[in-house]
């Protein structure tokens, strides 16, 4: 199974409210060279916007992002997504991601977390909301006792504090909205969301 760690280095994190922007939105951030693509479950256009992804941008690999429940996890594998995150994870819901056949992250904040998933069997996961729990600082602290731990820290990261995670051992990606600001996306402004998205590849690749 593909790692979503792997996928690539910055992973932009999309709230749709109108399912008529993904595709746009989505194209904008390929051409940017941003083909990973979080689409949060957080609205009820999120599904659509996911299934309009997946069957009309083929260079996009999209996920769905704010996974909190088994019934979002089938909503999401059902709407074409292709890996799964959480910010937070219960038995009952790293069962249902296990299940789903799809890569996945689940959320951590604590080093009991993440020990507890690592007794699990699973050692890669979303650090958030990454900037309020401790930031790089943290994270370098957990590569000394934990190394097998592989994450990608979401939540308050920018373009200029994103190398600063990508440089630590422990980080195969980051999550970020900097590339999608919300005037850009209200005004359908995707020739901004690409360069922007243009900006971060080039920077952290």
């Amino acid at each position: 199974m593909v790692s979503v760690l792997d996928l690539a280095r910055v992973v932009p994190v999309v709230v749709i409210d109108d399912a008529a922007d993904a595709v746009p939105l989505a194209r904008a951030l390929v051409a940017g060279g941003l083909p990973a693509i979080e689409v949060t479950l957080r609205t009820p256009a999120a599904p659509d916007a996911i299934r309009a992804i997946a069957a009309e941008v083929p260079d996009a690999v999209v996920g769905a992002g704010t996974v909190i429940s088994a019934h979002g996890v089938d909503s999401a594998v059902g709407a074409g997504a292709r890996f799964l995150v959480s910010p937070g994870w219960t038995d009952a819901l790293l069962a249902a991601m296990r299940a789903s056949g799809v890569p996945y992250l689940p959320g951590v904040s604590t080093t009991s977390e993440v020990v507890a998933l690592l007794e699990r069997g699973v050692p890669e996961m979303k650090f958030f909301p990454a900037e309020a729990a401790g930031g790089t600082a943290y994270l370098e602290s957990l590569a000394g006792p934990l190394p097998q731990a592989r994450f990608c820290p979401t939540g308050g990261i920018s373009l200029a504090s994103a190398p600063a995670y990508l440089a630590l051992p422990n980080v195969g990606c980051v999550g970020g909205t900097w590339m999608l600001p919300a005037d850009a996306v209200a005004a359908k402004d995707w020739n901004r969301v690409e360069s922007l998205a243009r900006e971060a590849a080039a920077l952290l690749s």
